[in-house]
């Protein structure tokens, strides 16, 4: 019997139209589905706290308007971390398009899935093909993957490793290789997998070094959005502007997507 899927959103609409309670974002539910990772909640006013210290949770709840989503705009961690002052980690745009990061699927499509995935997590491995999948199959769906390297060392290597393929426009095919090993990952074995998939692994290490800032940052901001967001595990997903912890099955990703553009239509 299928479970009933039951996302979070970013924000709620009232029935007249206006915007919901923004503290109701991120109110305690059970989540679509678990692993045997723990998977926690942060209230939306913890999540401005965490961000910005400084600011009240009246002054942080007024950055949300006119539907878009704004958490944590001057972000504290994202200045910490070297990026500039006008970095707001945390706007629709770098949550949903950030120019950094290539996206798969339908890059024009209506509705968009962001993946935080790390690539040592055996529930991120084991929904690989369903994701695919159903990104092929439903033919209007963004996809954007987000590396999220909380498992060690060796998956910040990794992670790494598939963003400097990102300048060889080979990111998705890196992501594939990478996702797709099931053994421990080590150093070489990541270079043999990218070679195989078509990276030119000499001109990797050049970029590595090259656009190290770049890489880095990027790992930033995914870091910044997916605590503020109250993921506590990979993966985990914004399918739409709905926040869904925890691995799902086709059928339940079919769902949310449906969930999804039922939202964005009743705007």
């Amino acid at each position: 019997m299928t479970k009933s899927i039951d996302p979070e959103p970013l924000f709620r609409l009232n029935p007249n139209g206006g915007s919901g309670s923004l503290s109701d974002a991120f109110s305690s539910r059970e989540p679509v589905s678990t692993s045997d990772q723990v998977r926690g909640r942060l209230s939306l006013e913890n999540a401005l706290t965490r961000l910005n210290p400084v600011r009240s949770r009246r002054q942080a709840l007024g950055l949300l308007g006119a539907g878009t989503l704004m958490l944590g705009m001057d972000a504290a961690p994202a200045t910490a971390r070297g990026e500039s002052d006008s970095d707001n980690v945390l706007t629709e745009a770098l949550v949903l398009r950030d120019p950094d990061i290539p996206a798969a699927g339908n890059v024009g499509g209506d509705i968009t899935i962001v993946e935080y995935f790390d690539y040592q997590c055996p529930y991120c491995r084991k929904i690989a093909p369903d994701l695919r999948q159903v990104v092929h199959d439903d033919g209007k769906v963004r996809l954007v993957l987000k590396d999220w390297p909380i498992l060690g060392p060796i998956s910040i290597v990794a992670s790494r490793m598939a963003l400097a393929s990102k300048y060889q426009d080979k990111y998705v095919q890196a992501h594939e290789a990478l996702i797709g090993l099931n053994s421990k990952l080590t150093e070489p074995k990541l270079r043999e997998a990218l070679a195989g998939a078509g990276i030119d692994v000499d001109r990797l290490n050049r970029d590595l070094i090259g656009n190290a800032k770049t890489i880095d940052a990027i790992l930033a901001r995914n870091d910044d959005q997916a605590k503020a967001f109250g993921f506590r595990g990979t993966p985990s997903f914004i399918v739409g502007k709905f926040r869904v912890p925890g691995a799902l099955t086709t059928e339940e990703f079919g769902q949310a997507i449906a969930d999804a553009r039922k939202a964005a239509a009743s705007k």
